[in-house]
């Protein structure tokens, strides 16, 4: 395949940046995007040129460090992320257009490079779990039904990627938000921490400049482990209980 790509080039966060123009051939459609890219990189180094900066890591669709917006579309045109994302997505002759994410509360680092340390201060805003110390408990010391188990489960698979701020018109970090509290919330060892939880990783949120939401729907159709749109009210519920009993 021969492929142009425009990718985003900014050489620091105060540098101006710029949509600059590729051509990249012998690409493989079972190549990954990032192999595509590594590709790219490869030919730039041997003309003497800076290669493309972007985060990568684990390359399993694990880690969620492969952040890019690609045609538009947060993690490119199929529901996952960057790096599970396979050339045979693309055809031919193609112009595919590579930017970072687009949010005032993920600065851009250096070309597709973003920050994304607000989301490592929200989480860290949650604070610890209460847990007495000692020997380890029994594996079915504290009973946890089948249904809130499942939905503990489905809101831990959010990988921190970031594709829902991205995704969201108005770069709202609510669903990325509301799968860290709900996961902790719905378990009984995360009981005791439940309102305090709740009400400071909103806060910290809205300290981090992110959008506010209006459910739209563009994270939940974004996210590439399918966290569902329904999380963000089951946090609202959370936080007006937490904010009512703060009153009292």
């Amino acid at each position: 395949m021969k492929l142009n790509l425009r990718v985003w080039r900014q050489q620091s966060a105060d540098a101006p940046g710029a949509m600059v123009t590729y051509e990249v051939d012998g690409i493989s459609k079972d190549m990954s995007f990032l192999e595509m890219l590594d590709t790219l990189n490869e030919d730039l180094t041997l003309r003497g040129e800076e290669p493309v900066a972007f985060d990568h890591d684990c390359r399993e669709g694990i880690c969620g460090a492969c952040s890019l917006v690609i045609n538009g579309d947060a993690h490119g045109p199929e529901r996952t992320t960057t790096c599970q994302l396979h050339m045979r997505s693309f055809r031919d002759g193609d112009t595919i257009d590579v930017e970072p994410w687009r949010a005032a509360a993920f600065p851009v680092v250096k070309d597709l490079v973003v920050d994304r340390g607000a989301f490592d201060r929200i989480i860290g805003a949650g604070g610890y779990i209460t847990a007495p110390t000692g020997s380890a408990p029994e594996a079915h010391a504290t009973a946890v039904p089948k249904a809130d188990a499942d939905r503990a489960f489905e809101h831990a698979e959010c990988i921190g990627c970031g594709a829902c701020v991205a995704a969201c018109p108005n770069g709202s970090a609510m669903l990325f938000t509301s799968a860290k509290v709900n996961h902790l919330n719905v378990l009984p060892q995360g009981a005791p921490e439940r309102e305090t939880r709740v009400l400071d990783m909103v806060a910290q949120m809205d300290a981090e400049g992110f959008g506010g939401c209006t459910l739209t729907g563009e994270c939940a159709t974004a996210c590439p482990k399918g966290i569902p749109l329904p999380s963000i009210t089951a946090m609202n519920r959370e936080w007006l209980r937490a904010t009512r009993a703060s009153r009292r």
